[in-house]
């Protein structure tokens, strides 16, 4: 923003700078076309008497010092001269018996008056020019000292294309939320004579990328009222109260172009929980939260003036300002389901050359838990993809190619590895694709590749058959047992002193969901039904001193159950892969060969593998 206001500034000072410009080369050129010119040849005064004195001219035309020579033949052209100022051309050589006509003229006064006027009026203009910039200069710095604490939203609703919940796909629930509050700013006598009040604040709540900021658009778009757009971040500056001052100037625009909305993208930059030790307690984020709580409960009666507000942070903002009266309703926009999903990469490949092999349905199918941002992503990489292979239609390779880039990591072929290494990934990547095959709660196997991608040597990627909400004691224990599979089948197969760093991130994934099952869901032996949640919101002044809600007898029975389904599945995924040698090494000998393999043929290829009672146990 500072260097648009640079380069603003410039322009105008460049465009004062060539306006006196061109005023002065005005003056000049006005000068120069009022002065009299000729294009006559000069010759030497003395040659001009000694011509006259011998009979060779006609004429000689006198003004001033200047001097104009007809000949007397019409073969030479007409010349003048100079002569010296002060005597006559008589007393400086010509005989008064000369046969020449001498014409005495009085000079021209409108070149010398002219120049005399330019050297005394143009630099008294340069010097009023250099004034008038300067002072429009300081004039210019004034204005922008004084609407430093004006809101810099955005204003839309002149818009010639308006976003509609039509234009949206998916999110049917937030936009029947929604349309309460477009029927309110269409119709506010309907709800006002029943003495109803609507909500002054609607708060949108939902992981990034689910398109919050579209519906908000969206209701602006329906009810045909401005909205007023601006980040949580534009509030805040170095100085203290011009956040504040932004906010009354926000809420004055918007009641004078009321029924309007307000939408606070990102409120939690400046709305989050005041006492928090950072900065004080009158730091300039908290006196910007204090003042949009001031605006937003002392809302005239009927001035029609919605905030709609978004985050993805809802437990750090201060809880004045959810309470009634503020932000009492909240819109939760929740990831798409499969069938918004499928609708929502429709609208996104809608204007795209696609060829009928592309399989939308399956695409929405497996890409369980993406965002409207992810799949707009997907339809926008498959056109990169078909381009930087010199297509112009996409096909469904450059689909699947596209999904897998963004979900699992671009192919990273140019990584050269020893053959040692391949072996090693093989049987780690089969470890996992033979525990998750075997058992019956996980999600099915959707490839195995040996291929670097990303940050990793090889990937097992499983795919969910549909979109699950809730997910049992059992499913989190096979999803651990099936992590630890790589790490267990190099153990088996290479010793335990031999096992790599190559399991790193799966130790890391299945810990957190141990965890996870302990303290957040109840889910252990001994703390079942407890839950030890960590808010995460930030540090307050009431807990800096207890950092965890529970003691450091309960920290260790957590740990202790952590440890518990950690080995437990370890020991799991080991009875599953000794009992499964021969299905293990064809997997492995097929991923050395093939380095990438489909969910078709690993099933084919463990088809003979099976589950051991010993591990179905637990």
């Amino acid at each position: 923003m500072a260097k648009k206001q640079d380069k603003k500034n410039w322009g105008v000072m460049a465009r004062n700078i060539l306006f006196w410009l061109l005023i002065t080369l005005f003056v000049l050129v006005a000068i120069g076309l009022a002065t009299p010119r000729d294009d006559l040849k000069s010759v030497p005064f003395s040659e001009v008497i000694t011509e006259a004195n011998a009979g060779e001219l006609k004429k000689i035309e006198i003004s001033g010092n200047d001097i104009k020579v007809t000949p007397d033949g019409k073969d030479k052209p007409t010349e003048k001269s100079y002569k010296e100022d002060g005597s006559s051309i008589y007393e400086q050589g010509l005989s008064h018996k000369a046969d020449v006509v001498v014409e005495v003229k009085e000079p021209s006064s409108t070149s010398s008056t002219l120049w005399n006027l330019a050297s005394l009026f143009l630099p008294i203009l340069l010097i009023g020019g250099l004034f008038w910039f300067m002072f429009r200069q300081a004039q210019g710095q004034s204005n922008q000292a004084l609407g430093f604490g004006r809101s810099k939203a955005k204003l839309y609703g002149s818009d010639k294309e308006k976003v509609k919940f039509d234009d949206i796909a998916g999110n049917h629930e937030s936009k029947e939320d929604l349309y309460e509050v477009v029927d309110f700013l269409k119709h506010p006598k309907k709800y006002q004579s029943v003495g109803a009040k609507i909500p002054k604040g609607v708060l949108l709540v939902g992981a990034p990328g689910t398109g919050k900021t579209m519906l908000a658009r969206a209701v602006a778009g329906e009810a045909n009222v401005p909205y007023f757009s601006i980040s949580g971040s534009e509030f805040v500056e170095m100085f203290v109260g011009v956040g504040a001052s932004r906010v009354r100037d926000l809420f004055a625009k918007a009641k004078k172009n009321a029924p309007s909305i307000i939408f606070i993208d990102e409120i939690d930059a400046v709305g989050r929980k005041r006492g928090s030790g950072m900065g004080g307690g009158h730091d300039e984020r908290e006196q910007t939260l204090n003042q949009i709580l001031v605006e937003m409960d002392g809302f005239e009666t009927g001035s029609n003036v919605i905030v709609i507000a978004a985050t993805n942070r809802q437990d750090v903002l201060d809880p004045a300002l959810l309470r009634p009266g503020r932000f009492d309703r909240r819109v939760q926009i929740s990831l798409p389901e499969q069938r918004d999903r499928e609708a929502i990469l429709k609208v996104h490949f809608k204007n795209k050359p696609v060829d009928s092999s592309v399989d939308i349905k399956a695409l929405a199918s497996k890409s369980v838990g993406s965002s409207g941002a992810d799949l707009a992503n997907i339809a926008n990489e498959s056109a990169i993809v078909a381009a930087r292979n010199n297509r112009k239609i996409i096909n469904n390779d450059d689909v699947t190619l596209a999904f897998e880039k963004i979900a699992i990591g671009p192919e990273r072929k140019t990584r050269i590895m020893s053959d040692a290494d391949k072996e090693m990934t093989a049987y780690h990547e089969a470890g996992h694709a033979l525990v998750g095959h075997v058992i019956p709660d996980s999600e099915p196997v959707h490839k195995v590749t040996i291929i670097p991608r990303g940050g990793t040597g090889g990937v097992t990627w499983f795919l969910p058959p549909d979109d699950k909400m809730y997910h049992s004691i059992v499913e989190l224990k096979d999803v651990l047992a099936r992590a630890l599979g790589g790490r267990v089948a190099e153990k088996i197969i290479y010793g335990d002193d031999k096992v790599t760093t190559g399991a790193s991130n799966d130790l890391q994934k299945a810990t957190e969901v141990a965890r996870d099952m302990i303290i957040e869901q109840g889910m252990g032996t001994k703390l079942r039904d407890q839950v030890f949640h960590e808010n995460s919101g930030g540090m307050m002044f009431d807990r800096m001193v207890h950092e965890r809600p529970y003691s450091d007898e309960t920290a260790k029975e957590i740990d202790r159950e952590v440890e518990g389904l950690m080995k437990e599945a370890a020991k799991r995924a080991e009875i599953i892969i000794k009992n499964n040698r021969e299905p293990l090494k064809a997997l492995t000998d097929a991923l050395l060969k093939k380095e990438t393999i489909d969910e078709k043929e690993i099933a084919t290829i463990l088809k003979g593998a099976v589950l051991p009672k010993e591990a179905a146990l637990y």
